[in-house]
């Protein structure tokens, strides 16, 4: 049913999207999927790397120990933004069609006050509304 997972992931918060990275895991393993980690950087340092191309090492790694410990194909995409905030949403809907993925598996972020306020918008949400693939969002 499907072939392609994109996983979006950002490695400085891994600890707070155990449940997403294995629900991605199971599924990819039930459909034989392949998982594409994703994640969306600018120039700057942060606390996964210090550019985009450490980022870019350091991802590929953890795609690859992903793959071996759960006998699943993997592979990982950095994309580069001059603003995260603004682009974000762009990119990974560009990121789906690039990588021909065929459904998304993304963590939500905890609801709060400013959710209640309207402050905060949903990256999950854009992605269901502009992406033609299927999504699944974690909480």
């Amino acid at each position: 049913m499907y072939k392609k997972i994109l996983v979006p992931v950002d490695l400085a918060h891994l600890d707070k999207i155990p449940k997403t990275l294995n629900t991605a895991i199971d599924m990819a393993k039930h459909y034989q999927a392949s998982l594409c980690y994703v994640t969306v950087t600018n120039s700057t340092p942060g606390a996964a790397a210090h550019n985009p191309g450490e980022l870019k090492e350091k991802l590929a790694e953890f795609a690859g120990e992903q793959g071996r410990a759960h006998g699943i194909e993997t592979s990982a995409e950095v994309l580069e933004s001059v603003d995260t905030a603004v682009e974000l949403d762009k990119k990974l809907l560009g990121a789906i069609k690039e990588t021909g993925a065929d459904l998304v598996i993304m963590a939500s972020h905890a609801p709060g006050l400013g959710d209640a306020l309207h402050l905060l918008r949903s990256n999950g949400a854009e992605i269901v509304k502009h992406s033609d693939v299927s999504v699944f969002i974690i909480r």
